[in-house]
C-alpha cells in the first residue's frame, strides 16, 4: 500500500512542476484541472511525507540495533528510542493509507449551493425550514466557510417558502454533502391546542458549484425573462426589470436570480446556477446508473428519501441511513453539527472499504 502512496505523491510533486510551466500556466482550463488534481491529492500527500519520514527513522534504528557491534552504548539506547517512537507513529496508519486510497469524489473540493424547500406541513414546514437555514449558516460560520445569501422567500416574520446560499470553502461539499434530501420535523405547534405531535418535513439539496470547464450549456436551448425584482430579504422593491429568470428547455430547469440591482450581474449569476442545477441532474443520473462504483454509499440518490428526523418531544435527532440518535436539538440546531456530519463520513469511508477491497 505503501508504494501506491508513494505513485501518488509522485504525481502531485509532477503536477506542482507543471503549474511553472509557461505553456500550462497561460491555459486556464489546464491550471483549473491540475488544481483541482492537487487539491484531491494534498492530503495524501501530506500522509506520504508523514510516513516517508518515519519509515525512514526506523529503518536508520534498526540498522543500528542490527550492527550494534559497531556502536557504543550510548547511540544503541538513542536508537532504541528512536525505533519505539517511529513505531508508535506508524502505529494504525494503515487504515489511513487505505482511506487515502479511497476513489476520490471530484466534487469534494467545491463550493456549494445550499437549497432549502418547505415541503409537507404548511406554517410547521416554513418555520423548519427557517430553522435549518439557520443551523446550516451558524455551521458554515464555526468551519470559517463564507456564506452569501443568494435568495430568500419569507412567509411571516419567521418563516420561509424558500432559500438558497452559497457557501465557500475548503472541502465544504464533502462535509454537507450527505444532507441532500428530506428532513423530518416531529412536535406539538403553538396553535396546537389539544397538544398533539405534528409531523412536517422539509428538502435540502447540496449542490456542487460547477464552472464553464465542466457544463457546457448551448445558448439556444435557454429562454430569457426579466422582471421588477426585490432584494432577496422582501425590501427595496425594484421598478426596474432587473430580476433575471432562465429556462433550460430540454430539462425544464429554472434558474432565477434577483439579488443585484444589476440585471447583467442578475444574468451571470442565473447562468451559473443553471450550469450548476444541469450539473446536478446529470450527477444523480450517474449515480442511479453507477450504485457499486458510485463514491459516495450513503444514501439511495432518491429525492424522496427521508435521512433525518428531529422528534421534539423525545428531544431525539435520527439519522436513518447509519441508524445513530442523538440528543439536545436546540443545541444542534445552533450548528452544532460536526459530530453529526463526522459520524456520516465515516460510515460512508467504511462502506467504501466494503467495496473497495
Amino acid at each position: 500500500m505503501f508504494e501506491k502512496l508513494k505513485s501518488l505523491a509522485q504525481k502531485y510533486e509532477l503536477l506542482q512542476e507543471q503549474l511553472f510551466d509557461p505553456a500550462i500556466s497561460s491555459d486556464h482550463r489546464k491550471m483549473t484541472k491540475i488544481n483541482r488534481e492537487m487539491s484531491w491529492l494534498k492530503e495524501t500527500y501530506k500522509l506520504y511525507l508523514y510516513m516517508k519520514e518515519h519509515k525512514e527513522q526506523l529503518d536508520e534504528a534498526k540498522d543500528i540495533i542490527d550492527n550494534k557491534q559497531d556502536y557504543d552504548e550510548e547511540m544503541l539506547e538513542m536508537a532504541k528510542e528512536q525505533k519505539s517512537y517511529a513505531e508508535g507513529a506508524l502505529e494504525g496508519m494503515e487504515e489511513k493509507v487505505k482511506i487515502a486510497l479511497l476513489p476520490k469524489d471530484p466534487n469534494d473540493d467545491k463550493n456549494i449551493y445550499l437549497e432549502i424547500r418547505p415541503a409537507a406541513g404548511w406554517d410547521e414546514s416554513w418555520l423548519f425550514a427557517a430553522e435549518l437555514l439557520r443551523m446550516y449558516l451558524l455551521y458554515s460560520d464555526s468551519q470559517w466557510r463564507k456564506h452569501e445569501i443568494m435568495e430568500h422567500q419569507r412567509t411571516g416574520i419567521w418563516w420561509i417558502k424558500f432559500a438558497m446560499v452559497k457557501i465557500a470553502g475548503e472541502s465544504i461539499y464533502s462535509k454537507l454533502k450527505f444532507e441532500s434530501w428530506v428532513h423530518r420535523v416531529q412536535r406539538i405547534p403553538d396553535t396546537e391546542s389539544q397538544g398533539r405531535v405534528h409531523t412536517s418535513t422539509v428538502t435540502v439539496a447540496v449542490m456542487p458549484e460547477v464552472d464553464d470547464v465542466e457544463v457546457v450549456i448551448d445558448p439556444n436551448d435557454v429562454e430569457m425573462d426579466t422582471f421588477a425584482a426585490s432584494s432577496s430579504w422582501g425590501q427595496h422593491a425594484n421598478k426596474n426589470q432587473t430580476g433575471v429568470r432562465l429556462h433550460h428547455k430540454p430539462t425544464g430547469i429554472i434558474a432565477m436570480w434577483t439579488d443585484s440591482k444589476s440585471q447583467l450581474q442578475n444574468k451571470d449569476n442565473a447562468r451559473k446556477m443553471l450550469k450548476t442545477k444541469v450539473y446536478q441532474l446529470e450527477l444523480d443520473k450517474q449515480m442511479k446508473d453507477q450504485k457499486e462504483k458510485r463514491f459516495d454509499q450513503v444514501g439511495t440518490w432518491d429525492r424522496s428519501e427521508k435521512v433525518r428526523t428531529y422528534n421534539f418531544p423525545q428531544d431525539r435527532i435520527t439519522d436513518h441511513r447509519i441508524k445513530q440518535s442523538r440528543s439536545n436539538i436546540p443545541w444542534r440546531l445552533n450548528g452544532e453539527i460536526e459530530e453529526i456530519i463526522s459520524a456520516l463520513i465515516i460510515f460512508n469511508q467504511a462502506k467504501l472499504l466494503e467495496v473497495n477491497t
